[in-house]
């Protein structure tokens, strides 16, 4: 793992000030990593009954896609507010210093479809925790969450509690 971390460029103050980003176009761009980190994230979930891969916008369209395709499902986006054409379902949830929405379209997961949500980073959790929310509002089944950097120390395991998570690389 230590290689895919050297492939991942850290990029102090962004989006503010004390924040270090990590930013995973580097990793996206090498070919060996790309795969390396794809595989990552699909292979726990191989023996896994699974009808979708829904990826979290932005990166997590890059990343579950190509995971979606691995694992021969289909894919659906979850998108922040107002970037979907059709009917959509929608989670407010709170961030630090205020809240946001993601949507899907009301018919993205059907009662009982098994879905497995891939997304590039773990923080605090509450991104992901709206995207669960967001596929049982449906009547979806989160049979995974996958991520490809888990922030350890923000605790975003704590807010998605009782759900089976998969994390390739930690900091």
């Amino acid at each position: 793992m230590e290689a895919l971390k050297s492939k991942i460029r850290h990029v102090p103050d962004f989006p503010k000030a004390g924040i270090l980003f990590y930013d995973i176009t580097t990793l996206l761009r090498d070919r060996e990593g790309f795969r390396a980190a794809v595989d990552s994230l699909a292979d726990p979930f191989e023996a896994t009954p699974l009808d979708l891969v829904v990826g979290i916008e932005s990166r997590g369209f890059i990343l579950g896609a190509a995971v979606a395709d691995r694992l021969g499902v289909g894919f659906v986006p979850i998108r922040k507010f107002g970037k979907l054409p059709s009917t959509t379902v929608r989670v407010t949830y709170d961030l630090e210093y205020g809240t946001d929405s993601l949507e899907m379209h009301r018919d993205a997961v059907e009662s009982g479809q098994r879905v497995l949500i891939v997304d590039d980073l773990l923080a605090t959790g509450g991104t992901a925790r709206a995207a669960v929310d967001l596929i049982k509002q449906l009547g979806g089944s989160v049979h995974g969450l996958a991520f490809l950097i888990e922030l350890v120390d923000l605790n975003g395991r704590a807010r998605l509690e009782g759900e089976q998570l998969h994390t390739v690389l930690q900091y």
